[in-house]
């Protein structure tokens, strides 16, 4: 891909005032395309197009909201190659793995199309007691309005997808701020969206460093703020006033292999080493930590460090290519820095390590003996890399995952039905995936965390949900009614 130009969208409208973002190829290093970057009188009329956009939105009928999202769905399968090769280039995401991701949005879309004309309310009975005979009540949901949304980088069309299809299908009209790393999926979304009928102001979609979208979280006219990223989310929702927050912010997975798993154990390394490594691990449901019951511990680590060891790092275009580039060189830093901390502190490397690949090229990771103290135990490490570690109890090892601060979701492989309702009950996590990784996700399930992990739920309904309010009917019978 050259040095293409992408506008911003302002207002539904494309806008091409300059070309001063640049977007970098970020496993070749070169300069990929050239994007518009707003000022702040185009953020002021931004908002005040979504504003203005609230009593058309909210007009518009179901039926209408979902031929839009419909519309998006065409254009999206059309154009998957392309969306894919994209995200290959802004994000260093794996040929394959860009591929499943354009699969994702399209079924997020879907999904939000079938979700507009299914958007209701509840008949309440009013007659509790003899003073409410001849009350009838019922309620419906409403759009909440305008609604700004900021994403992250490592998954540039699916985050995305998230917050603007549930918007569109619950009728609320936002300003999205992408990230200035991975700008160009979010653009060609925009540039979809601008061939549909949304009233106009419904959408802007402005890449812009995170230092200059203030207005995005301050602005009291916003009345939704929905953020995915890092644990700075927790200063945006002290600023964002009286809106509503929503905030998906990360954790540092943990996985338990239960029991005996001989019988299945491919199939159990197969999906742990695509929990811990896929997309170089910069996915917030990463497999981090992995616990094994002792019996089974030799005999799992011994598969599971020879699969890490045999992925290929490299190009992202090329099929056979499982490790791609992390984002940038500072996010390479940190990796390699707590990676020799950690050894530093005693954890045994079984693959890997700090001083093998280059770059931004880090290779598959794992590590033994892992103090709980170390950051990659405690934090998020959103890299390739995981830690394993034997436990003799079960409980023990429910205890164990509990032992962090963040709570997104765990998984656990089992054959105990006794075992998956303890893990589901003790959890203290947003979900649990009985017999797969906590990286599982299906995009209508109710998705979010805890803990530092955040606050509300994604996944199409559930977004829609957060996006609508109920508003309550209440009708008297006239008292002269007869029955």
């Amino acid at each position: 891909m050259s040095a293409q130009r992408y506008p911003y969208y302002l207002a539904n409208v494309a806008q091409a005032p300059n070309a001063d973002l640049e977007v970098i190829d970020k496993y070749r290093g070169t300069l990929a395309a050239r994007v518009a970057l707003p000022d702040a009188a185009t953020i002021e009329r931004a908002i005040a197009a979504a504003v203005a956009a609230e009593t058309p939105l909210r007009a518009l009928p179901p039926y209408a909201r979902q031929q839009i999202l419909e519309h998006c769905v065409a254009r999206f399968r059309e154009r998957q190659e392309e969306l894919a090769l994209t995200l290959c280039v802004e994000a260093g995401k794996p040929i394959r793995d860009a591929r499943g991701e354009v699969t994702r949005l399209i079924d997020t879309f879907k999904v939000a199309a079938e979700e507009a004309v299914r958007i209701d309310g509840e008949v309440l009975n009013l007659e509790i007691s003899a003073r409410a005979r001849g009350y009838r009540g019922c309620t419906r949901r409403v759009p909440v309005g305008a609604c700004s949304f900021i994403t992250p980088f490592n998954f540039p069309l699916n985050l995305v997808a998230h917050k603007l299809a549930p918007a569109i299908a619950a009728g609320c009209p936002f300003v999205l701020k992408p990230s200035e790393k991975t700008p160009l999926g979010a653009l060609i979304i925009g540039e979809v969206l601008a061939e549909t009928d949304l009233p106009a102001g419904a959408f802007s979609i402005l890449p812009l460093p995170g230092d200059r979208a203030v207005a995005l979280v301050e602005d009291a006219r916003f009345k939704l703020l929905s953020f995915t990223g890092g644990q700075i989310g927790w200063d945006l929702k002290a600023r964002a006033g009286r809106k509503k927050v929503l905030l998906e912010l990360g954790g540092n997975a943990a996985c338990i292999v239960d029991g005996d798993q001989r019988a299945r154990m491919d199939t159990v390394v197969a999906r742990m080493i695509f929990g811990a490594f896929y997309q170089s691990g910069q996915s917030c449901i990463s497999v981090q930590r992995i616990l094994v019951q002792r019996e089974m511990y030799a005999e799992f680590r011994q598969r599971f460090v020879t699969a890490a060891a045999a992925l290929r790092m490299g190009d992202p275009r090329d099929e056979a290519v499982t490790l791609g580039p992390v984002i940038d060189a500072v996010a390479a830093a940190r990796l390699r820095e707590w990676l020799d901390e950690a050894i530093g502190s005693g954890a045994r490397l079984l693959c890997g390590g700090a001083g093998a690949g280059a770059g931004v090229l880090l290779p598959a990771s794992v590590l033994e003996n892992l103090p709980h103290a170390a950051k990659l135990w405690r934090e998020e490490a959103f890299g390739p890399i995981a830690a394993l570690e034997p436990f003799d109890d079960f409980d023990a090892a429910l205890r164990t995952v509990n032992d962090s601060e963040y709570g997104l979701q765990a998984g656990v492989f089992t054959d105990s039905m006794a075992h998956a309702l303890r893990a589901w009950d003790v959890l203290d996590v947003g979900g649990v995936i009985v017999g797969d990784v906590p990286s599982f996700r299906v995009d209508n399930m109710p998705y979010g965390g805890v803990k530092r992990s955040g606050l509300g739920r994604e996944g199409i309904r559930a977004s829609i949900l957060e996006m609508t309010e109920p508003r309550l009917l209440v009708i008297r019978e006239p008292a002269d009614a007869t029955h």
